[in-house]
Order: C-alpha cells, then sequence, then structure tokens
C-alpha cells in the first residue's frame, strides 16, 4: 500500500498499541511502524529496558539522572521525564540543581582552556580543583545524595564527550561509595539523548580507570575491565 493513502489494519494497530503502552506519540514512532515494523518493535523493546523497566536507581533518582543528560543535549521534547520526575517526587528546587549541574558541566572547557594554554603563566593552578569547586558550588544546598550528584555528572560529561572531567566524577562516584551497578544505569542514558558512541566511550574511560588500578572495583567489575577485546578497533 502507497504510503499517501490510509494506514493498513497492522500499521494501525502496531499505532494504537505504542500509544497504549506510552500515553503519547513521537513523530517516529507512525514512521516506523508504517515503514519500519521490526525496527519499531526492537527500538520499542531497548526503550523499554532502559527507561520503563525499574533497575537499580529509584524512580526519582532515574529521572533526575534523565534530566541531566536531557538538560546538557537541550533535548526539550522529552518532557515526560520531567514530568516522571515532579510525579516521582521531585522537587522544583531539584531542577535547578540539575540545571546549575549542566552549567557546570558545560563550563568545564573554560577550565581546560587554561591549562592547556596558559599554564606555564599561571604554575600553580589546579584545573580539577578549579573544575570541582564550580561543581560542587551548582549542587551547595542540594537533598541528593552526593553519589547521585556524580553518576548524573559523569552522563553528563559522557554526553558532551568529556573524559577527563569523567574520570574525575567516576573517582568521586568511588569516593562517595556509589553501587557500581548504579553508575552502569546512570551511563546507559546516554545511548538515546547523547549516543550509543558516546555511550561505548565512556564504558571505555571507566574500563581503562579501573584496569589501571585507579578505581576500586568489585570483582565482578574488575573481569569486565580485563576482558580480552582484541579485534576491530
Amino acid at each position: 500500500m502507497s504510503t499517501d493513502q490510509a494506514f493498513d489494519a497492522a500499521t494501525q494497530t502496531r499505532i494504537d498499541d505504542v500509544r497504549a503502552k506510552r500515553g503519547y506519540l513521537l513523530p517516529h514512532h507512525g514512521l516506523l511502524a508504517m515503514s519500519a515494523p521490526e525496527l519499531l518493535a526492537g527500538y520499542d523493546a531497548c526503550y523499554s529496558a532502559l527507561t520503563l523497566v525499574p533497575r537499580y536507581l529509584s524512580a526519582r533518582e532515574r529521572e533526575f539522572v534523565w534530566l541531566g543528560v536531557l538538560t546538557v543535549r537541550r533535548e526539550f521534547i522529552a518532557s515526560q521525564h520531567l514530568t516522571k520526575f515532579l510525579a516521582a517526587g521531585g522537587t522544583l528546587d531539584d531542577v535547578e540543581t540539575v540545571t546549575r549541574m549542566a552549567a557546570a558541566a558545560e563550563g568545564a572547557g573554560a577550565f581546560a582552556f587554561l591549562s592547556d594554554h596558559w599554564q606555564h603563566h599561571v604554575p600553580g593552578y589546579d584545573r580539577r580543583a578549579s573544575y570541582m569547586e564550580a561543581f560542587e558550588r551548582s549542587v551547595n544546598g542540594s537533598n541528593v545524595r552526593p553519589a547521585l550528584l556524580h553518576i548524573a555528572a559523569c552522563a553528563m560529561h559522557a554526553c558532551l564527550e568529556r573524559k577527563t572531567e569523567l574520570e574525575w566524577h567516576l573517582d568521586a562516584c568511588y569516593r562517595h561509595k556509589a553501587d557500581e551497578n548504579e553508575i552502569t544505569e546512570g551511563l546507559t542514558y546516554v545511548m538515546f539523548s547523547g549516543s550509543v558512541p558516546f555511550f561505548i566511550e565512556a564504558c571505555g574511560v571507566w574500563q581503562r580507570m579501573i584496569k589501571s588500578g585507579a578505581l576500586p572495583a568489585a570483582p565482578a567489575f574488575k573481569a569486565w575491565a580485563n576482558l580480552d577485546q582484541s579485534g576491530p578497533g
């Protein structure tokens, strides 16, 4: 059936199923339902496992990380995450906190600039200390647990491809006794609004830190870090 005619019954059923499950439709849902139903099914399964099925973070914590990712990516269309966050007990103060965190993350390049280009003029300058001070100011007064703040910051820097700052926040996650499965969950949210390559690169940063001994990882995560990954790439 050509696309200028009414949907066939199977396409309409797929569209109705998405609407019933999500409560809304986004532009790509109808397109995939019509032209790539197998891709729609795979996409829906991935999105459901990523976002809808509870894992390690609470609903409020999960959506807090999502808000950080969406803010640095300027992904305004996914406003359902803000609605979910508020419904799960999140507050406007929390939204302000994550917005300030995003501003600190995006401003990290200024600290890097001074370090990369003018360090010889200011030999006492400490890029990490200056950035982390800005980050701590951004979360001052927040009632969000410190481990979650750093998990969200990891996700933001993964989206921004700022690997050095990602390393700093991974280190902070361990210092604040973050559960490694929670760190994993937080980083997975990079896959959709960031990109799968950003997520892969972030996993590589974490993996190298564990392998080098920089992080006191649990045995299973040490085994992951030392997997044989020889091959393409």
